[in-house]
């Protein structure tokens, strides 16, 4: 497989980057804005798939360079305005889009799940979902959080109350809690590093690979799917 790198220079470019490469997948292109030895500024011919961790405005412009060559794009990059997501399914219809918040597998178990135990539970359970990230995190509250609430709601009509907290160098970390009286449930996710993203994000790639044109999430993977 070839693969290229959207915001390559990054931190979680640099992971999904290195594990690539410890795994033997060529590597066709490594794109970013800024300047560093081996980097593009645009993908100029057609790849296997290009993964892109980088911000709204480097994904949009890197969507429009997969349509130009037809490259399948798996998308890790949050903060997407409307407009955007809208661009983004529209394009889906003639390349294949992976979109997900959340690349690690074991949280994707939880986007599953979590909303079907809150459904069981009813309305007599309080609500809370906490997420902790990173200082130099810009969005808050996070995509995953974001999409974990609108996936509660989904199946149970229940709106979470979400609580972004920023500090020091968390990885990540993602906490639902429910609350009655007389006992509480927690559950915890917690991402020891950016490598389960990078991991995961590689995953997605293989099963995109020629894969038809449509909008795809971490969801299809975990759930083998096939594309």
């Amino acid at each position: 497989m070839r693969i290229a790198v959207g915001g390559a220079c990054g931190r979680m470019g640099q992971a999904v980057l290195r594990l690539a490469r410890e795994a033997g997948i060529e590597v066709a292109a490594a794109i970013d804005t800024a300047e560093a030895p081996g980097v593009v500024r645009a993908l100029e011919a057609k790849v296997d798939v290009l993964v892109d961790f980088s911000s709204p405005a480097g994904t949009m412009a890197r969507l429009e360079e997969c349509l130009r060559t037809g490259t399948p794009l798996v998308i890790g990059t949050t903060g997407f305005s409307p407009e955007q997501r809208a661009r983004i399914a529209e394009a889906s219809r003639r390349i294949p889009v992976l979109l997900s918040a959340n690349m690690s597998r074991g949280m994707n178990v939880l986007f599953r799940w979590v909303p079907e135990l809150v459904r069981m539970l009813g309305e007599g359970y309080d609500l809370d979902l906490v997420e902790t990230h990173h200082r130099f995190k810009k969005d808050a509250p996070s995509g995953s959080a974001k999409t974990l609430a609108e996936r509660i709601e989904a199946a149970s009509g229940r709106r979470a109350n979400l609580h972004a907290i920023r500090s020091g160098d968390v990885v990540g970390e993602h906490r639902v809690l429910l609350g009655a009286q007389g006992e509480s449930i927690e559950i915890i996710h917690r991402a020891g590093s950016r490598e389960i993203f990078a991991r995961g994000a590689l995953e997605a790639a293989r099963w995109l690979a020629g894969a038809p044109p449509g909008l795809y999430s971490m969801l299809d993977v975990v759930a083998g799917s096939n594309p």
